[in-house]
């Protein structure tokens, strides 16, 4: 008969704590995301079952999620909805629920054509990972009364139910920090509006200048993307200003690795002339050669409450309405450097 695993059978494997173990996989927070994976895998190859009293905390029915992509977020380069995605599938199999995907086209969400899967009936609820017209989800709420959970964005109507992270608060303690390492002219890069998330990261940047008495400049503005479809382009956005900053916030950590790039070809170094900094933690290996300063965001806690969420939505149980805000952490790596 095999052994059965315990917590304290993965937690000496990997040389943490059984309470950590125990954190890690019942979803709680306290850890890096890097740690949580570590964990979940050891805990797979070992063959770890949970106890009967932790299956009986969930929905024992299964149900079919879909989860609903643009286009626009599958990138060349596996994307950080792409890892999204897949923290949420697994955290759906992990409840006993399956998920399809559909990734939805510019075409189809221009003029509205309803998902396939919507249209088949083949799920019980539905995910949305990073943001899709407003009024095209209306059109699929309205015509399918499908349960809808979006995650990592949201559109203030007041009747939906979404699973953010804290950009704006993020964005607020990155620009701290920069201004902490002795920094004071301090570019964003970002297209306004292009994003909820974008606008949100802005915003706690000029609280930050705001608070340390420093002007806002219209040319330390510097897009990354085109406004409609959010592709990102380092030859038609990314431009330099006349005057440069010290440092450049980078909405996030692919636009951070393009403006390093670009500073690069114009003959900066980073950080030795200009620091940089990103937003999220995420970028595709092979990207950027130096670890680059950024902001956590837990995608896999984002995530887990979103499909909890959705299960609960879709079972008529009691669940957390409205939009979630959680809350992420800063990450030193290479790309700052502390002026005198």
């Amino acid at each position: 008969m095999a052994k059965t695993v315990r917590l304290k059978d993965i937690a000496d494997k990997i040389g943490v704590s059984t309470v950590t173990v125990s954190k890690a996989l019942s979803g709680q927070r306290g850890m890096s995301e890097e740690l949580r994976e570590k964990i979940h895998a050891m805990a797979d190859d070992m063959g770890y079952v949970p106890s009967v009293s932790r299956k009986q905390d969930f929905s024992s029915k299964s149900y079919t999620i879909g989860v609903l992509i643009s286009e626009n977020f599958m990138s060349e380069y596996s994307s950080f909805y792409t890892r999204m995605h897949q923290q949420v599938s697994q955290i759906a199999m992990d409840k006993g629920c399956f998920t399809m995907l559909e990734v939805i086209s510019v075409d189809h969400e221009k003029n509205k054509v309803i998902p396939r899967l919507v249209e088949d009936k083949k799920i019980d609820g539905i995910v949305v990972v990073g943001r899709l017209d407003h009024e095209y989800l209306r059109a699929i709420k309205d015509i399918s009364g499908i349960p809808m959970v979006y995650l990592d964005f949201c559109n203030h109507t007041g009747d939906e139910d979404a699973v953010v992270s804290d950009s704006y608060n993020g964005a607020y303690c990155l620009t701290n920090y920069l201004f902490d390492m002795g920094h004071k002219d301090i570019a964003f890069v970002g297209t306004l509006l292009a994003s909820g998330a974008i606008t949100d990261r802005y915003l706690g940047y000029t609280k930050s200048l705001m608070e340390h008495g420093r002007p806002f400049r219209g040319d330390w503005i510097i897009p990354d993307r085109d406004l409609e479809t959010g592709v990102m382009d380092i030859n038609k956005y990314f431009e330099l200003p006349e005057q440069m900053p010290t440092a450049f916030f980078c909405n996030c950590d692919m636009a951070a690795s393009m403006m390093i790039k670009k500073l690069r070809e114009k003959g900066y170094r980073v950080p030795e002339d200009i620091s940089v900094v990103g937003y999220d933690n995420y970028l595709f290996p092979g990207l950027c050669d130096i670890k680059i300063t950024t902001y956590g965001v837990d995608s896999y806690e984002m995530g887990r409450n979103a499909i909890l969420n959705l299960i609960r939505k879709i079972s008529g149980e009691r669940y957390r309405q409205g939009i979630m805000i959680l809350e992420g952490h800063m990450i030193e790596g290479e790309s700052v450097k502390r002026l005198d």
